[in-house]
């Protein structure tokens, strides 16, 4: 999708003058990550952090939901060759946060897996509502997180990531804190208002200056080349299409209630 491509998914609100940008996508009723809802969120991301008046960008789903994850449906019809070719640019498009210049903070309801919570852990900060639930359940579907998984090393710790990853189980509010995976618990409806109001923080501080911290901090990030070379691996055997259909059969479309 180029830059000039109407977005169908994705909304940007740019300040009139220097300030908060808000970054909102929707695509009822569980937010799926598609490979374009990835790229449109991309587009929209690398434009807010263009725009020398976006002193911080906060990203949101809606008061009810940030997303439910990767739409398996998708994932399905994918041919290993197709897969191959898609899985290192769907893995940039999640890792779009880190390369914004401006801090960026994830206001997260509801639910935020897979490929959501990939997305999220790209962003300076996360706020939940105290009844999200978080996790990488894509073990669970034959395969494993592409962008997402150096940065959970670096988030939470290498004991904790391997129990996420291995088991794909959700985490709750409260434990999520705890492990450090999300840095703010508030009401569900004062997610997006809590978000802003860390973001506001930015608005006096010199745009140059914070632009470089970003940049030192950002600096120890790896590339997660060897995540993506083992998806590929794992999508020539057909096994992540043959586990996203039977998974996407008991409905792709509804919020799952469990990890299982």
């Amino acid at each position: 999708m180029s830059n000039n491509t109407p977005a169908e998914f994705t909304t940007l609100e740019l300040p009139e003058q220097r300030g908060v940008a808000v970054l909102r996508f929707s695509r009822p009723p569980a937010n799926l990550i598609t490979l374009q809802l990835a790229r449109e969120i991309a587009v929209a991301a690398k434009r807010a952090g263009k725009n020398e008046r976006v002193a911080a960008l906060v990203v949101y789903g809606d008061e009810r939901i940030f997303s439910a994850g990767d739409d398996l449906a998708e994932i399905a019809t994918w041919s290993p060759d197709q897969a191959a070719a898609l899985a290192s640019d769907h893995a940039q498009h999640l890792d779009c946060l880190p390369p914004v210049p401006c801090p960026t903070v994830a206001a997260i309801t509801g639910y935020c897996l897979g490929g959501a919570l990939e997305l999220a852990l790209g962003a300076d900060r996360r706020i939940v509502g105290d009844n999200v639930k978080l996790g990488l359940p894509q073990i669970h579907r034959g395969t494993v997180p592409t962008a997402g998984m150096d940065r959970l090393i670096r988030t939470v710790g290498l004991r904790t990531a391997r129990d996420l990853v291995y088991s794909g189980r959700y985490v709750e509010a409260d434990e999520a804190l705890r492990l450090g995976l999300v840095d703010e618990v508030v009401a569900p409806d004062d997610v997006y208002d809590a978000a802003h109001r860390w973001a506001e923080r930015f608005v006096g501080l010199p745009g140059a200056a914070v632009a470089a911290a970003k940049s030192v901090l950002e600096a120890p990030a790896q590339h997660s080349s060897h995540a993506i070379s083992a998806w590929i691996g794992l999508a020539q055997t057909g096994e992540p299409q043959r586990a996203a259909g039977a998974y996407a059969a008991d409905g792709p479309n509804q919020v799952p209630g469990t990890g299982r």
